[in-house]
């Protein structure tokens, strides 16, 4: 098992429920130095009470913390009693490297720890350790501050500033909202946002679960959840947008080194400028699966070609936290199917290697 969020946590309970002894029948490897999976890297204005939707671990409810907590700090301390309470033993801070066929049946995990070969491996990485960063041009000349959301400061660093944020998800909206009372702000996107006004329901997001796995078992790379879910406008954000917090302007065709450049934009034809000294890349993540690339698992299309949770190139690997399952309930429900047919592959092959 690589990695320990709720994906991998999730499966590693599984596996346990099924016979399994983590630490001998399984091994949980995780590169981050404490539990909590990318909870502990958010930004502390990022409370409970704004957290987009959290599941429960499989076994071990989530006690309900006030909304004023902040969500790095609850959840890593939920991720942390729920390995101790099921014996996970999380093998920590352990990067793996590289994973490599040996004979068709085991699989050589390479990492800065030791090396450990194994019939079956569940990928549960995530995407928090692959910021993307889109390329715009004159974006080296900016004479200001850029920062991703993986390293988002909080909005006390830009109070005072003119910070443009890049952006169409629910992170850039709580950029936004943290700067609506201390900075001039401008929010751009590629693609008008879609809102919506009703909640979500179990029908509906059955309906998004489907397109994505549509899309994966396609082999093309699986669409970010805002961009299946649209964004729900809750009571608070309408309130942003009445005060223009929230109007969104197209992307800018440039960077330059005072701020950012719509060329032949305004009423005249000619450019429109926005000063600015801070530029928030709100820009999303990619897959963290580069220590996979030895497997050739990727299509030419760019994605991996799934059935359910397993990877049709290479039946040994199974991706939970992806695609489909990319969202806390929907890792919950892939690591309970991986972990069943994990066992009855490896327990249906022959032992080639002592």
């Amino acid at each position: 098992m690589v990695g320990a969020g709720q994906a991998g946590l999730a499966t590693s309970y599984h596996l346990a429920r099924l016979g399994l002894d983590a630490g001998d029948d399984f091994v949980v490897l995780d590169a981050n130095e404490d539990p909590g999976g990318a909870w502990q890297h958010r930004w502390d204005t990022l409370t409970m009470g704004r957290v987009n939707g959290i599941f429960d671990l499989p076994g071990m409810q989530l006690p309900p913390p006030l909304p004023a907590v902040r969500a790095n700090v609850a959840l890593p301390e939920y991720f942390a009693a729920f390995e101790e309470q099921f014996g996970l033993e999380v093998r920590r801070p352990v990067t793996v490297a590289g994973v490599h066929d040996v004979d068709g049946t085991w699989l050589e995990v390479v990492t800065d720890r030791g090396t450990w070969w194994t019939r079956g491996l569940v990928n549960a990485t995530g995407t928090w350790t692959q910021p993307h960063w889109p390329r715009v041009p004159g974006q080296a000349t900016f004479a200001g501050r850029q920062v991703h959301t993986a390293t988002w400061p909080g909005p006390g660093p830009l109070a005072g500033e003119r910070v443009v944020v890049v952006g169409g998800g629910v992170s850039a909206i709580g950029h936004l909202r943290d700067l609506a009372d201390v900075a001039t702000t401008r929010w751009v996107t590629r693609r008008p946002p879609r809102w919506r006004d009703e909640q979500f329901t179990t029908e509906w997001g059955r309906d998004v679960v489907a397109r994505v796995d549509a899309r994966v078992r396609a082999g093309r790379r699986p669409r970010s959840v805002v961009a299946e879910t649209g964004l729900w406008m809750t009571p608070e954000l309408a309130r942003l947008r009445e005060r223009g917090v929230l109007d969104r302007h197209p992307m800018f065709d440039r960077v330059a080194p005072d701020g950012v450049v719509w060329d032949e934009a305004g009423a005249t034809g000619e450019a429109v400028r926005f000063p600015a000294d801070t530029i928030v890349w709100a820009t999303g993540f990619r897959w963290a699966l580069r220590h996979l690339a030895p497997l050739g698992l990727r299509t030419r299309a760019g994605g991996i070609v799934m059935d359910g949770t397993r990877v049709v190139a290479d039946p040994r690997v199974h991706l939970v936290g992806y695609g489909p399952s990319a969202s806390t309930v929907g890792a919950n429900r892939a690591g309970r199917a991986a972990a069943r047919e994990l066992l009855d592959e490896v327990m249906a092959r022959p032992r080639g290697r002592a």
